[in-house]
């Protein structure tokens, strides 16, 4: 199992496989718009922005499971991001990473990763192009210190 054997689904309602992203380096982050490190959006766009071209591509998924940080509906979280923070990356609807209603992929994200339950928002996990785990990053791990890992995982064959 990988990655690509899971369906979320995208703002605007269409449920999408994400075998779509197949052959191409991920960053799974789980978002909140009122969190104290929603700044983060900024390095995440900057990474995306760089890398796109190279096929690396960051997908968010806004959570309101931790302290209420994400109070936004859909709509209101995506322009939240475009508006503060320039986003252009993927956003999906609102889910929960923990749990027993935690979103599939985060029920997988978690299980290969030690079992260990999301601690805050902006957990990242960076995904090689087979679509298997490379690394779980902490929410306080700013994404510009990650920069090299996504090199490495762009550069792999």
């Amino acid at each position: 199992m990988t990655i690509y054997d899971f369906t979320v689904t995208e703002m605007d309602g269409n449920e999408v496989s994400l075998d779509k992203y197949r052959g191409k380096p991920v960053l799974i982050v789980n978002t909140a718009s009122k969190c104290g490190l929603a700044p983060q959006f900024e390095g995440l766009e900057k990474l995306y922005k760089k890398y796109k071209e190279q096929d690396f591509v960051v997908l968010g998924f806004p959570s309101n499971q931790f302290m209420n940080q994400e109070p936004l509906e859909n709509n209101e979280i995506t322009e939240f991001c475009q508006v503060n923070y320039d986003v252009s990356f993927p956003l999906h609807q609102k889910i929960k990473v923990n749990g027993k209603e935690a979103a599939p992929l985060y029920h997988y994200l978690t299980e290969q990763t030690g079992n260990k339950k999301i601690k805050w928002n902006f957990t990242k996990f960076l995904i090689g192009k087979d679509g298997e785990i490379i690394e779980r990053f902490g929410p306080t791990v700013k994404p510009e210190k990650i920069e090299d890992a996504i090199v490495s995982a762009i550069e792999a064959s």
